[in-house]
């Protein structure tokens, strides 16, 4: 088969551009409408290039890596400029009058909508070019969160739910591609550590839009302007950046697999691992009948009950039970997001370095720690220096869990069903973990039967955790014995 030919054929994006075709694979359909293959759609992955020269290849390979990198750190972090924005608008609403109970529904929708968001397009995004995508999803977020900041986006708690929600689902739309472009240009050795560096681009962005608040309320006057307004517009200049620095495959750079130029192949890679597949060989073969998937996913919504149980009820915590005011509870707040940025990033060289790619060792340690601190910081009573030592340590822990589930997720699927496999894992943890376990049950439970519940349920969702992540290691060791 000519290799220019096949790369320029109707056929060429769905293939490795290897340049043959394996016993298990066949020639693109020459049947198909010509209309058809020649329709525009802005979001399909772009075509493989004819291979560039072998001297060429190491050094375009090294530019892009770390260009890409850059555009998904920097696109991600912009993602947590226009999420969360409305949790710091519900004091200035409910000083207009809103009950706390309606915000509090109003804020629920973004949870559920992202939760179901980051699986369902997951699988659009594993058939989408994630340099058009990524940007997309950031753009529509900010626009959202405009309206939510305008005189009818705030006028009830209808209206508020359903932009929330709608924020919400845009920013299911930020994991995917990533995922995506962390697969086609780090291989699996590597991709702990990456994604490490990467994952600290929420607390990156999550830390910059409280300081962007309240300048932007010094800046332009009024509170609507600096919560949602000015986060808004800094969004979309981020998209533009980021669409600018991200590239979708190797391939479509002209250079080859990700795993041919860096020789490291997984055991379960061959040539089809570089073709893109239908959404239904996506749903149906690699992510819903993939049992050891599921492990993970449940798994992550305990770890996802525990982030947010802690995180969320820390300030009424503290405040309520340990007397602690407002800006001794703020310090302890931030502090445990800020210690999340070296424990994520020694967590995924832990399992790269010291544990060979073996996610599921490194994540049983971190949750059997995690259950430490926890104990310590509900039995203690009488000491705000250890407090904030087990909030900072709960911080400098849980995350990277969160992180590496993500990676497991990656690596248990193929790379043209990663965004999908993470979505899965994402849903578990926001609809089921954060939504309906760290709010509405740990609530229920604090408030009916009081916080020692609460902490037993924190620390029962740490075993659970634990245990189904057991579950996955025998699987996950084959994967990495043979490569």
């Amino acid at each position: 088969i000519n290799l220019n030919t096949f790369l320029h054929s109707d056929g060429g994006a769905e293939n490795s551009g290897i340049g043959r075709f394996t016993k298990n694979e066949r020639p693109p359909d020459r049947k198909a409408p010509p209309k058809q293959a020649h329709m525009w759609n802005p979001l399909q992955p772009p075509a493989h290039k004819t291979q560039l020269p072998a001297g060429q290849v190491d050094r375009r390979y090294r530019q892009l890596r770390w260009q890409v990198f850059a555009g998904i750190f920097i696109g991600y972090a912009g993602y947590y400029l226009v999420r969360k924005n409305f949790t710091l608008a519900m004091p200035h609403l409910i000083e207009q009058g809103f009950d706390k109970g309606d915000l509090g529904i109003a804020l629920s929708a973004n949870a559920i909508a992202y939760g179901l968001s980051k699986f369902l397009m997951g699988g659009i995004s594993d058939r989408s070019n994630a340099r058009v995508f990524l940007p997309l999803g950031l753009v529509l977020s900010a626009v959202a969160t405009m309206l939510l900041g305008t005189r009818a986006g705030i006028s009830s708690i209808v209206m508020m739910f359903c932009l929330q929600f709608l924020i919400g689902w845009f920013q299911g739309m930020g994991w995917p591609p990533c995922g995506r472009v962390m697969t086609h240009w780090f291989s699996q050795r590597e991709r702990g550590t990456k994604m490490s560096v990467w994952n600290v681009a929420h607390n990156v962005g999550g830390g910059l839009i409280g300081p962007m608040a309240a300048y932007g309320i010094l800046w332009f006057g009024t509170w609507q302007a600096g919560t949602f307004w000015f986060p808004a517009w800094t969004a979309v200049a981020i998209a533009g950046i980021a669409y600018l620095l991200i590239r979708d495959t190797p391939q479509s750079e002209g250079l080859p697999p990700i795993e041919r130029w860096r020789n490291d192949y997984p055991k379960n890679y061959d040539a089809r691992s570089e073709k893109e597949l239908t959404t239904r060989e996506i749903f149906f073969r690699y992510v819903l009948n993939n049992r050891i998937l599921w492990y993970v996913a449940a798994a992550n919504a305990f770890v996802y009950l525990v982030r947010y149980g802690v995180l969320d009820w820390a300030p009424t915590y503290l405040k309520d039970i340990k007397g602690y005011d407002i800006r001794d509870v703020g310090w302890a707040y931030s502090a445990y997001e800020w210690a999340a940025i070296p424990g994520t990033i020694l967590c995924g060289w832990l399992s790269d370095r010291i544990f060979k790619g073996r996610r599921a060792l490194t994540i049983m340690i971190y949750m059997a720690l995690v259950a430490l601190f926890v104990c310590i910081y509900w039995k203690n009573m009488g000491s705000m220096l250890l407090d904030n030592v087990a909030l900072i340590a709960i911080g400098f822990l849980i995350y990277g869990p969160v992180m590496l589930i993500g990676v497991q997720a990656l690596d248990l699927a193929p790379k043209k069903a990663a965004g999908t496999a993470a979505g899965l894992t994402g849903f578990f943890g926001y609809f089921f973990g954060t939504a309906l376990l760290a709010n509405i049950a740990m609530g229920a439970l604090v408030e009916h039967l009081g916080w020692d519940w609460g902490f037993a349920l924190l620390l029962a969702a740490c075993g659970l955790s634990i245990l189904l992540i057991g579950c996955t290691y025998r699987a996950e060791k084959a994967l990495f014995e043979e490569r």
